[in-house]
């Protein structure tokens, strides 16, 4: 015990020797330590400001307009979702690699056949009623209904099929790029005539 307290006193002296040129007191130790801490932490603080600041001004270069609801611009949605449906771009592209997000207005008693996708998908419904099932094709008695802010989530690769009993919009996000395939090939609009 005494040679660890010795080992401790020695380390103490010799920090406090390093730091100032002249013996000092405990108070001394404190205050030149406190002092360096400051200094360090300001220093770090002020380049965390910098940082942040920088990479602010690069994404706002990048941040799209804020939009309310009545402002989204709709379109047909893409041959691969059965006919009836609009289709908005919210942010991303979604035929590529990287974030997208879209939305999905549908009219009461669309229906989509069971389905997978690539990545995992994520839905929350803005308005309405979605009902969402999992398995090989679609069953309204086994699916869950989801009303305006519920949010349902679908594994890469699940098979999933949805429908709805009124006028309804989701919102989807994932990591493009955003794909389909229909558990039955005959069920895709995309390859009807």
């Amino acid at each position: 015990m005494t040679n660890a307290t010795a080992t401790i006193a020695r380390q103490a002296h010799y920090s406090v020797t390093a730091a100032a040129s002249e013996p000092a007191s405990p108070t001394r130790t404190q205050t030149g330590a406190l002092k360096s801490w400051k200094d360090t932490m300001s220093s770090r603080l002020a380049l965390m400001a910098f940082v942040v600041l920088g990479v602010s001004g690069a994404l706002a270069d990048d941040m799209k307009m804020p939009m309310n609801g009545k402002n989204i611009k709709w379109g047909p949605a893409p041959p691969f979702f059965p006919k009836g449906a609009e289709f908005a771009v919210l942010s991303g592209d979604p035929g590529k690699d990287g974030l997208y997000v879209v939305r999905l207005k549908m009219p009461a008693g669309y229906k989509i056949p069971a389905h997978n996708h690539p990545t995992t998908e994520n839905v929350t419904v803005v308005s309405g009623n979605f009902h969402i099932g999992m398995g090989d094709h679609l069953d309204e008695k086994k699916g869950f209904e989801l009303t305006s802010g519920g949010y349902g989530e679908a594994p890469a690769k699940m098979n999933h099929y949805a429908w709805v009993t009124s006028p309804t919009i989701v919102q989807v996000h994932g990591q493009g790029p955003f794909a389909i395939t229909y558990v039955n090939p005959a069920d895709d609009p995309s390859t009807k005539k």
